[in-house]
């Protein structure tokens, strides 16, 4: 099975242009999954059929994991599967026949406007890496950017003079988006007074204590820390950031098409999400435009 793996994580990388965020979680699926068939039935990868797979959910449901978990691991084995077949490794795909677990339409989590800006308020400046924090958290509420985007920054992506940043999306999809003055301004002095004292081992945009790229693990520490400096109870996370967005842009009358292209999606679908309001905007429109309120 490993030769085939290997085979399917290149196709990932170099056909499909997947992120290494995507590519991991990919890999680490199939690998799970294949730890059980060999414990269970000692089977290879092409010996696996429908009855094993429908085996392998029911033990994924069984130690209770999330629906949204056990559809993201039969979306990696699908692929895996669909990629063996083009290959001509197998004769039959055995998830094709298999059903995603229905989703319970969920609204993504978000932060309302106070509760943002007393979080600003309360990121610690006084140390290097509490200012590098503090264009961290300006940037993704800025640009609603995805972790794995903000990792491959580069620092000749940030352009000064137009306050934009040239972000690398999914499938290798290229696009401008504003930061607007307060994340330009958080930004800048953390490349004029920061960065430079980190020793850059590279060009990456954002670095860790060592002076490298900072990962995603590393950006969610950062958040963690702004979050406890904050004395907040709710998550904090750079798709928290991006859900407040998009939801801040639309409830102040941004069009979807806009807000769309802003987040990178290649469906528009994947955007209305991001329509649910808050109640003080709801009342707020109920005040304005009915006549008798």
């Amino acid at each position: 099975m490993s030769h085939e793996l290997d085979a399917f994580i290149t196709y990932l990388r170099i056909e499909k242009k997947a992120s290494s965020y995507t590519v991991d979680n990919y890999k680490r699926d199939i690998e799970e999954f294949f730890q059980y068939t060999e414990q269970r039935w000692k089977l290879s990868a092409a010996a696996v059929s429908y009855v094993h797979i429908r085996e392998y959910l029911t033990e994924l449901y069984a130690n209770e994991l999330a629906r949204t978990t056990v559809s993201r691991k039969l979306s990696s084995l699908r692929s895996f599967y669909r990629y063996l077949l083009r290959e001509e490794k197998i004769v039959a795909n055995p998830v094709a026949l298999i059903h995603a677990p229905k989703q319970g339409r969920k609204l993504p989590s978000f932060f309302y406007e106070e509760e943002l800006s007393a979080l600003f308020e309360s990121v610690n400046t006084s140390t290097p890496l509490g200012k590098r924090n503090l264009a961290l958290l300006e940037i993704f509420y800025a640009t609603g950017i995805r972790v794995g985007e903000c990792v491959k920054l580069d620092v000749r992506d940030f352009d000064k003079q137009l306050e934009t940043l040239l972000v690398q999306g999914k499938g290798g999809k290229e696009r401008y988006v504003p930061v607007g003055s307060f994340a330009a301004e958080a930004l800048n002095i953390y490349l004029e007074a920061v960065r430079p004292e980190l020793n850059p081992a590279d060009d990456a945009l954002f670095l860790n204590y060592a002076g490298k790229r900072l990962s995603a693990r590393g950006i969610q520490k950062a958040l963690n820390k702004i979050a406890e400096e904050g004395s907040m109870k709710a998550r904090m996370s750079p798709h928290v950031l991006r859900h407040t967005f998009a939801t801040h842009l639309l409830n102040e009358g941004a069009d979807l098409r806009t807000v769309q292209e802003l987040l990178g999606h290649s469906d528009l679908s994947a955007t209305q999400i991001y329509t649910h309001v808050t109640k003080d905007r709801l009342r707020e429109v109920y005040r304005s435009s009915h006549p008798r309120a």
